[in-house]
């Protein structure tokens, strides 16, 4: 008796010979995408199970970021007096929630996307990456909505678009984002096997506030700490980095003009101080440093893919 495999007869001793494959042959993120299909029915399932038996569903979106936003505002802005040192503080901080927000709730639902979905690990062929992309996408949609309640107080005290500033927003956006994938990949698949990763993962969410220029402005940082390895340690995040991209779109357009030349809006401070928007107010070549941190986060993507990749071939023992 003879076997025939891809027009190609085996004889049955030859057949016993054959190496055991997976039945899924895995292209990383590059086979996510062309299941794009299958991707949006794991985002509608995710969406509509975060949402289940909930009264105000969606709205919840709106409502979070409102609470925690007048939480900062009236301890950081009101009690301690920053209102009074950054112009527009309101908006500055919140343009920094906004990206640390959609950072951490990527970071945390990706890591725990695996776990969360393991019967269908177990049961289908398919990407395993498609999980964590799927917690990205749907924390890029409740995300959304603080967007638009950032875009709308901006308005309302001022803002006005400038293409530089759109620019700006972009790329902070693509530096959160990429960054976010990688690390919900690696954390993901490392918390298949040990399940602490998801609580180190919690823990360090509690320092994320802090280490960006949300609630503080960054020309303390610059002040404090300007020319020193502190300071430069600082700038090498590449979260940090998309922070000061997005107060640059939606803060800086915000802050009234002092001067009559044209060119560089400038900061009126309290006090009648006139400082240029830009160092130490914002990082000197603010736009350079974000490409290399996009790049820098497209290489901690490149490896952590290929991490995950040594790790889901013992994701169904484990699971």
């Amino acid at each position: 008796m003879t076997t025939q495999t891809g027009g190609v007869r085996l004889e049955p001793d030859a057949l016993a010979n054959v190496p055991l494959a997976s039945p899924f042959a895995g292209g990383g993120l590059i086979d996510v995408f062309r299941r794009r299909y299958l991707l949006k029915l794991i985002v509608q399932k995710e969406i509509q199970a975060r949402y289940q038996g909930s009264l105000l569903g969606l709205l919840w979106s709106y409502v979070q970021p409102l609470v925690r936003f007048c939480m900062y505002f009236f301890v950081i802005g009101l009690v301690l007096g920053l209102h009074k040192e950054v112009p527009n503080f309101a908006i500055h901080m919140f343009a920094g929630l906004v990206g640390v927000h959609f950072f951490t709730e990527t970071f945390s639902t990706g890591t725990r996307s695996i776990m969360r979905n393991k019967a269908i690990v177990r049961k289908m062929a398919m990407p395993r990456e498609m999980f964590p992309v799927a917690s990205v996408i749907v924390s890029a949609i409740n995300s959304f909505p603080q967007v638009l309640i950032l875009f709308i107080g901006a308005v309302a005290v001022g803002w006005t678009p400038d293409v530089e500033g759109i620019f700006a927003g972009l790329l902070g956006l693509a530096i959160i984002t990429v960054l976010g994938t990688a690390l919900a990949l690696l954390f993901s698949a490392m918390n298949v096997f040990f399940r602490d990763f998801q609580n180190i993962v919690s823990t360090f969410q509690l320092f994320t506030h802090w280490i960006v220029p949300m609630i503080y402005p960054f020309s303390k940082i610059a002040k404090g700490a300007g020319g020193t390895w502190l300071y430069y340690l600082y700038l090498s995040n590449p979260l940090t980095v998309g922070v000061l991209l997005l107060q640059r779109a939606f803060w800086v357009p915000t802050l009234p003009d002092c001067s009559n030349a044209p060119g560089s809006p400038k900061i009126c401070m309290p006090g009648g101080d006139v400082n240029a928007v830009g160092y130490p107010n914002l990082p000197e070549h603010l736009y350079l440093l974000g490409w290399i941190m996009l790049g820098c986060s497209f290489v901690v993507l490149v490896l952590c893919q290929v991490a995950f990749n040594r790790l889901e071939g013992k994701f169904a023992e484990r699971l």
